[in-house]
């Protein structure tokens, strides 16, 4: 397809108005414009190059558009007849290879978030198995993602937000569940297993659609909580076959649910208006630098000052000498930050349940890949219980989506 386009553009202006004259106009030639004399003449093209000639005929090298024009003398006056410029239209191939890049570039960062998902629950799980102080390890994990968003800020590979006090009045309430839902993580992690821990974090749906009901008061579709009750029982089953149960691993990984669910009920109730919210990945970082800061003096007051040579030959004793335990404590922090911020990028980019699948199929690579590297053993009734713990997410992601579309425009819309 051709579109025209008629650039014309004079280097000497109008003095004195003139009638409008009239030329002799062909069909093969299309358009006429009549204009008083005027030397010389700038042609344009559509992509802004100029070029001034004595003639009336340019072209523009890089997008190979030739404009042509001649003049007719009519009654004494000049007047400028324009051939309209043939512009290729390539709109439709920009945006096809604009889908495909975007398309390329979702499937490495998916790919980015599950890889370092994997190797943070992998080195966390080491340290947490010699060196059981949750809270300090927590705290740790946050002060390595402040340091990296310090860094990012300092040499402008990301915007330093400026915070306002109603910003950091709303973030608060989000920080303070993010602090707790990570430390919760992190106790059941060291009391269970990978696979199990991650198995009872399959059921934030449910408390998604709980809170959803009593603190925003919205009545959820019967598809929806027809995806829930396989859910609720594929963990029942997985828990009561799991070979490294505990109550305070079950708990923990349960009361993390509903401080991360929490969490997104206070984005949608407490967060500040459109005009002064911040973007995910600031949101993010700012989240993490105020977890760090309300989870240090908490983690000396209950576990004391566990960064003593004592402490750290004693996880030495069981396996893990000083040198490993710090490097894997390390892996853990930076992987735990940055897989959490691919994991907002990614959730700018595309809409929430997209978004839920994509954690969804996360999970179940991450205890995929855990009962493999650490050898856990599992029983057919409970591989059956995690299944359907895992594929009732899924189910509840499109339920949700085809709430979406059925939900009726506003009126005026």
């Amino acid at each position: 397809m051709l579109s025209t386009a008629l650039p014309l553009s004079l280097s000497t202006p109008v003095l004195r108005p003139q009638k409008p004259l009239y030329c002799q106009s062909s069909p093969r030639f299309g358009p006429c414009i009549n204009l008083p004399s005027l030397k010389p003449l700038d042609t344009i093209c559509c992509h802004g190059f100029s070029r001034r000639k004595t003639s009336l005929s340019g072209s523009c090298l890089s997008c190979n558009t030739r404009i042509s024009a001649f003049i007719c003398r009519n009654h004494g006056y000049g007047s400028i007849k324009v051939w309209a410029a043939s512009v290729p239209d390539s709109t439709g191939e920009f945006e096809k290879s604009g889908d495909v890049a975007r398309t390329m570039q979702l499937g490495a960062m998916f790919g980015i978030w599950y890889l370092l998902n994997i190797y943070f629950n992998i080195f966390n799980k080491q340290v947490l198995k010699v060196y059981p102080f949750p809270a300090t390890i927590t705290a740790f994990q946050f002060g390595c993602g402040t340091v990296m968003i310090i860094i990012m800020w300092a040499l402008n590979l990301c915007n330093r937000p400026k915070l306002t006090r109603p910003q950091i009045l709303a973030i608060l309430p989000l920080a303070v569940a993010h602090t707790f839902g990570n430390l919760l993580t992190n106790v059941s992690l060291g009391k269970v297993a990978v696979s199990f821990t991650h198995t009872i974090k399959a059921l934030e749906p449910f408390f998604t659609v709980l809170f959803a009901a009593l603190f925003l008061g919205e009545t959820p579709a019967f598809w929806v909580l027809s995806s829930l009750v396989p859910l609720v029982g594929g963990v029942g089953l997985a828990s009561l076959t799991e070979v490294s149960f505990n109550w305070i691993g079950f708990c923990s990984a349960m009361a993390s649910n509903v401080t991360n669910q929490s969490r997104n009920v206070f984005s949608k109730k407490l967060m500040v208006n459109k005009e002064e919210t911040l973007d995910n990945v600031n949101l993010f970082s700012v989240i993490t630098i105020i977890s760090f800061i309300l989870l240090v003096p908490a983690a000396i007051f209950m576990e004391g000052f566990k960064f003593t040579p004592s402490y750290l030959q004693s996880a030495a004793n069981q396996g893990l000498n000083v040198k490993e335990l710090c490097i894997r404590s390390l892996l853990a922090g930076f992987c735990l930050h940055s897989y959490q911020q691919v994991s907002y990028m990614i959730l700018q980019m595309v809409d929430p349940v997209t978004h839920a699948v994509g954690n969804c199929v996360k999970r179940v690579v991450v205890i995929v890949s855990s009962v493999i590297f650490f050898q856990t053993p599992v029983s057919p009734i409970n591989s059956i219980g995690t299944a359907m713990a895992l594929v009732c997410p899924l189910l509840y992601s499109r339920a949700k989506r085809m709430k979406s579309r059925t939900k009726p425009k506003p009126k005026g819309a």
